[in-house]
């Protein structure tokens, strides 16, 4: 039973991360990495299609093997953060959601733009 909630959940996060494709505010990466983490422990037959997929494995891999986000989706996650953060202002939302949304989106765009590029060498 714990093997096919596992799995559930996989599937559900791989949907949530492919239309994050065509959606701009809602993040592929992390829900690639939570289908392969969810797949990893439900079924590994899975887990090795999801991570050699041309498209969805490169992200996922990247971030295993060094913590790496690339270039180009470091742009697309700051272009979306300042849509989101564009939108509120727009939409006059209250200045305390403003000063709450500002702190949440700073941290995670300091996060993002703190990972090391893909293939960089992290040696001395």
């Amino acid at each position: 039973m714990v093997r096919v909630l596992w799995m559930a959940a996989g599937g559900v996060a791989l949907l949530l991360g492919v239309v994050g494709i065509v959606l701009p505010l809602l993040p592929t990466t992390p829900f690639l990495l939570l289908a392969a983490f969810c797949f990893a422990r439900s079924s590994p037959r899975l887990e090795i299609w999801l991570l050699e997929h041309p498209r969805l494995g490169p992200p996922i891999r990247d971030w295993r093997a060094e913590g790496a986000i690339s270039p180009r989706a470091k742009a697309l996650a700051m272009i979306a953060i300042a849509a989101t953060f564009g939108l509120s202002l727009a939409l006059q939302l209250p200045a305390r959601v403003l000063w709450i949304q500002a702190a949440t989106l700073g941290a995670v765009t300091l996060f993002i733009l703190s990972r090391p590029n893909p293939g960089r060498d992290s040696g001395p």
